[in-house]
């Protein structure tokens, strides 16, 4: 079954599609409707505040990082159960990755094009007057796959501000399905890669997410977009059993304990990597670094992303976890290590002392790192073969200073044409800035539990801070 969807887009990144997707998704929410959430691109943050207002995990629908054709078929798989789906959109509506094909890879546009779902296009219409009715009549005509079925006008100033623009939506022929006054935005805290994560927000991201419901509900047409929500996906449901095939870990009577990194620092990950690391065969056990030890019986150890330098003075004075984990990765227990993961095991962030893991030590800088990448594995590890290929995302603004004999998990070329060799591989360890998402690669999950499964477990004492 096809449920109904529609994408919340935008013209320009900073139009407000976040506050808004998330305000209809919780509006929905509170009507009685079961609302799945997704976010077009690798994101880790937005996904974060649609499943506090869902009740859901949020999901992301990225064709570059799994391919195109995995699009539907994890949209059905985020979908199952619910009444509508919301879109929430990257950047401007046909922005995606540069140098790519006509309707770029990993936009907007070709997510609602993959679904054969409406756009709705969220303008911020501070300095709009009549010129609007030529920017809409831009985008709904600029590419016949994407089908732009309204607008919710943003930031509108005045009665008087509200009535030109509708008559400059109505000479473009694009319905109204909401309108935003500019004293009536709702908005959450934003810091150097973007909003703060909901799991730091606390309880005051509840609030927020209450108040953007009930924006909503007064200036969005709720109806409205009932009524223009669709979809044409034809695919059968993503599967995470059935993506790992003979890897399953169905007929394996040993489970491995996977102890996954979680809290405030730790916030970035898919939701389908723990049903990957289920259907192959795991037991997963999460753990805040911040505060707890590793779980008894661990067999190996996932650090995601997140906001490791936001939050080092804290993690470094729980000595006992860190000291857990350096014994762990030296008896050979396999540990999977991404972005805040790779500075996790580093000696240091800026002054403060990490686990030690890799003889690296890391700098926070002015200089944002972003960007998608095409890489090939350049050592065997605990979750890819030599020769491998991947593509992953870089989202960063650490650095690493000179690390001391460990051999490069990714090799690709930069956009002038030289070589970069990134991460490091060491006996059970694999850690890179780059982000990968399991659904693209679900071997090498099966691969990182396989491994789990042939290590011996160890008792951890309990971790406790320092004096």
């Amino acid at each position: 079954m096809t449920i109904p969807a529609v994408v919340l887009a935008a013209p320009s990144s900073g139009s407000g599609k976040t506050t808004l997707a998330t305000g209809i998704m919780a509006a929905l929410r509170a009507s009685g409707l079961r609302v799945a959430p997704f976010k077009v691109g690798p994101d880790y943050i937005d996904p974060g505040y649609h499943s506090l207002a869902t009740g859901r995990p949020g999901r992301n629908l990225d064709p570059v990082l799994t391919r195109p054709e995995l699009v539907g078929p994890l949209f059905q798989h985020g979908s199952v159960g619910c009444d509508i789906a919301i879109v929430e959109g990257v950047m401007g509506l046909f922005d995606g990755r540069i140098g790519s094909a006509e309707l770029a890879e990993g936009s907007t546009a070709q997510v609602a094009a993959l679904l054969g779902a409406p756009v709705v296009l969220v303008v911020d219409v501070r300095g709009h007057s009549q010129s609007l009715a030529a920017l809409l009549h831009g985008f709904a005509t600029f590419d016949p796959r994407v089908r732009i079925a309204g607008v919710i006008l943003n930031q509108v100033g005045s009665d008087r501000h509200e009535h030109v623009l509708r008559e400059a939506c109505d000479r473009a022929g694009m319905r109204v399905l909401g309108v935003v006054p500019r004293d009536g935005e709702v908005s959450l805290p934003s810091r150097h890669l973007g909003l703060v994560t909901a799991a730091e927000h606390g309880g005051a991201a509840d609030v927020a997410i209450r108040a953007m419901g009930e924006l909503a509900r007064s200036c969005i047409d709720l109806p409205g977009l009932r009524q223009i929500a669709r979809s044409s996906v034809l695919a059968e449901a993503w599967d995470p059993g059935a993506a790992l095939g003979e890897s399953s870990g169905a007929a394996h009577q040993c489970r491995p304990l996977i102890a996954v990194a979680s809290g405030p620092a730790f916030t970035f990950r898919y939701a389908e990597h723990d049903e990957l690391l289920r259907a192959a065969g795991a037991d997963i056990a999460t753990f805040d670094p911040l505060s707890d030890g590793l779980p008894d019986g661990t067999t190996g150890i996932v650090l995601p992303g997140g906001f490791p330098e936001l939050h080092a003075a804290a993690l470094a004075e729980n000595v006992a976890l860190l000291s857990q984990v350096r014994d762990a990765a030296a008896a050979g227990v396999p540990v999977v290590a991404e972005c805040a993961g790779l500075l996790y095991l580093a000696r240091k962030v800026d002054a403060y002392p990490m686990a030690g893991v890799i003889a690296v030590d890391a700098v926070f800088g002015k200089r944002l790192v972003l960007g998608y990448r095409d890489a090939a594995a350049l050592s065997d590890s605990v979750t890819f073969r030599a020769g491998e290929r991947v593509t992953g995302h870089e989202f960063h603004r650490t650095h690493l200073l000179e690390a001391e004999g460990t051999d490069a998990a990714w090799g690709w070329r930069d956009h002038a044409g030289a070589l970069v060799r990134e991460g490091f591989v060491g006996k059970s360890v694999h850690a890179s800035y780059l982000h990968t998402h399991p659904a693209g690669h679900p071997s090498a999950v099966a691969r990182f539990v396989a491994a789990a499964r042939a290590t011996q477990p160890v008792a951890h004492p309990r971790a406790a801070s320092a004096p």
